[in-house]
């Protein structure tokens, strides 16, 4: 049985059985020139049989056959895909990347933080105003006492006036005191509440103009001074420790300014009414200043409790871990109750009586 390449034309002899590919160049072999028998089918469908290689391939000779093959240039071979080797690994970050090519974006100035008054600067004001109260209640109430002596006996001209002179001096040195403990105590409250929120990513919810006019406007301080602290302890998770300072301060604060008020009011209409001239009047109002001093020197005492709580440092506890141990006495008993009982000899020393057992204690405990 012969088969012709159709691409070399080489003849070749494979015997008894058909092949499909050329040994040489490895094209397609033709049908070999012997044919096959066509078996024999009974009925239409061997008609069929017959006529279907000679109706598909008409007019060709024996082994071959219609292909469709694309007009124009072959098309071009799809390049063999090169492996991709081993995937790389780096013992560092790599410094090399896609650069986006975007233009820097120029910085914005940072806004220059504030530095408030050191804590040495408020707790010595804050004796200084506690020295210039004291005085001040102190002069009124000397002034007070030469008040009693003279309703029986006559004081001496000089002695009044420098009584009179001593306790205007107090008052205004009180009043310049608590004025100086204002704007240094706004100032440090200003710059905490700034480092606070800037400590927590966040920006001061309420300007410093703000700040101020709420702390030093008379009346308008009584409410919004205490709600600025309340914020900056929230905000600096002190709150819970400071709600009762804060509010103790608070009170005082607001009946010392009313007490300091009705004062000033009833001695401005002592005053204009000539009640001036009144011993008892004058004693009476004497008498209210130097409570209202005192009360004013308890509302610094609060704040000073209400700053030193901001200032001290919160120091983390030691770490106490219970351990379940084995108890001894419990032991003890337990290997005497196991233990065999032996007979006491005569000339043994007698036993000491053994201690009582302790009460177990808890570890937990």
């Amino acid at each position: 049985m012969i088969q012709v390449c159709s691409s070399c034309g080489t003849r070749w002899n494979v015997r008894d059985r058909q092949r499909d590919w050329c040994p040489r160049c490895r094209g397609a072999l033709l049908a070999p020139a012997a044919a096959a028998p066509v078996p024999v089918v009974a009925g239409p469908a061997a008609g069929r049989a017959a006529a279907g290689p000679a109706a598909r391939s008409p007019g060709l000779p024996a082994g071959l056959r219609w292909i469709a093959v694309r007009p124009g240039a072959p098309m071009p071979r799809r390049p063999s895909r090169r492996g991709l080797g081993p995937t790389p690994r780096y013992a560092y970050i790599p410094r090399w990347g896609l650069s986006d090519g975007l233009a820097p974006v120029p910085a914005e100035p940072e806004t220059p933080v504030q530095q408030g008054p050191a804590p040495e600067t408020v707790e010595r004001v804050l004796r200084l105003v506690l020295i210039m109260l004291g005085l001040a209640a102190l002069a009124h109430l000397l002034r007070y006492l030469l008040l009693m002596l003279n309703r029986t006996m006559l004081l001496h001209p000089l002695v009044a006036a420098g009584a009179n002179v001593l306790t205007i001096l107090a008052e205004l040195g009180a009043l310049a005191a608590l004025l100086g403990l204002a704007i240094v105590a706004t100032r440090w409250l200003i710059c905490r509440r700034e480092a606070v929120f800037a400590g927590l990513g966040q920006v001061e919810p309420r300007s410093r103009e703000t700040l101020w006019v709420g702390c030093l406007v008379p009346l308008v301080n009584l409410f919004w001074a205490p709600v600025y602290v309340v914020e900056l302890a929230r905000a600096d998770g002190r709150y819970g420790r400071l709600r009762r300072p804060i509010a103790i301060w608070w009170v005082l604060w607001v009946l010392s300014a009313l007490l300091s008020t009705a004062v000033t009011v009833i001695s401005l209409l002592a005053v204009l009414h000539a009640y001036a001239d009144d011993l008892q009047g004058v004693a009476d109002t004497t008498m209210a200043a130097v409570v209202c001093y005192l009360l004013a020197a308890l509302a610094v005492v609060a704040l000073r409790r209400v700053f030193d709580a901001f200032e001290i440092k919160t120091v983390d506890r030691p770490t106490r871990r219970w351990v379940v141990v084995a108890d001894a006495g419990a032991g003890a008993k337990l290997d005497r109750t196991a233990a065999p009982e032996k007979p006491a000899l005569e000339d043994s020393a007698p036993e000491t009586p053994a201690p009582e057992d302790a009460a177990p204690e808890n570890p937990a405990a």
